[in-house]
């Protein structure tokens, strides 16, 4: 479904609402101070949203840490998105 589609009708779940994270990223007390990770890794979803941020693919990240898969990749894409549409904006008045 493309972007522009799901845009003109709200109702439907966005795209990326599809990809189950959980089963990619957790967290765990004590371990990287309790921040989101990618699962049997010290990797966090920050650590692999920077890397994107600064203009690294899919495949130049995988090619610096063999050990993740385009999945987890995506999981963090699909977990930021998630939290952003779950963020509470507070204004001040």
């Amino acid at each position: 479904m493309n972007e522009l589609k799901w845009r003109a009708d709200r109702n439907q779940e966005h795209p990326m609402s599809s990809m189950n994270y959980q089963q990619y990223i957790e967290i765990t007390p004590g371990k990287r101070s309790g921040k989101p990770c990618l699962k049997q890794t010290r990797i966090t979803v920050y650590d692999v949203l920077g890397w994107l941020a600064q203009g690294m693919t899919t495949e130049e990240i995988i090619a610096e840490y063999p050990e993740l898969t385009a999945e987890q990749i995506q999981a963090c894409l699909a977990y930021a998105a998630d939290r952003e549409h779950h963020s509470l904006t507070i204004t001040a008045a």
